[in-house]
């Protein structure tokens, strides 16, 4: 259901062609709920097929045609109540944790690759949504502003706030995991000081 709602979230701001929704989807949604090209036009046309959406075409240039989707009533019933009812959590798949867990399986060597990559990879993620903060504060999140322009002024303030809101718990996740990381190196050298003392 999240894919639906996150497509039908972005046609809510205006319509857009299946091209663009792939485009604003990796700009935006994409941060928070990842889906490859491949199930998105699928997913368009069950969409279609449920009359969720309304798919027009246009004519582009002198001889093209593409397809843009409009979200229907029915589409906008839909978004709506999935925004009401309860989130339906699912259970953790995470592969750095399972692997922590086994850790003195792994040489010394290999340990500190792992939690050195760890460390980098959320690094890299805090960077990014760190930016993304940025520019949703200064307003100049190209998707951010097309909602904005959509939106009543006595909500924009809400809608930033609620964006902003979103990041910054990505941003705080990042931080935990380096920090997660970087205990665990401090662990395995101690852990191996003490091994080293118990081999005397």
């Amino acid at each position: 259901m999240s894919l639906r709602s996150a497509l039908l979230a972005l046609l809510r701001i205006g319509p857009m062609s299946g091209y663009e929704l792939q485009k604003q989807f990796s700009q935006s949604v994409g941060h928070v709920w990842h889906a490859p090209d491949s199930q998105i036009y699928p997913e368009l046309r069950k969409m279609a097929k449920e009359e969720l959406i309304i798919a027009e075409e246009q004519t582009r240039g002198s001889a093209g045609m593409r397809r843009v989707y409009h979200v229907t009533e029915a589409g906008e019933q839909v978004f709506i109540e999935w925004m009401h009812s309860p989130l339906k959590y699912q259970r953790t798949r995470d592969a750095a944790h399972l692997r922590a867990a086994y850790l003195e399986s792994a040489d010394q060597a290999a340990v500190f690759t792992f939690l050195s990559e760890h460390i980098a990879h959320w690094t890299r993620e805090l960077k990014v949504w760190e930016d993304e903060i940025a520019t949703i504060e200064a307003l100049e999140s190209p998707m951010l502003n097309r909602r904005l322009a959509v939106t009543s002024d006595e909500d924009r303030e809400v809608t930033i706030a609620y964006k902003k809101f979103a990041y910054e718990g990505l941003a705080a996740r990042a931080r935990s995991e380096i920090e997660w990381a970087q205990r665990g190196l401090k662990l395995s050298k101690r852990l191996e000081r003490k091994n080293a003392q118990t081999a005397q």
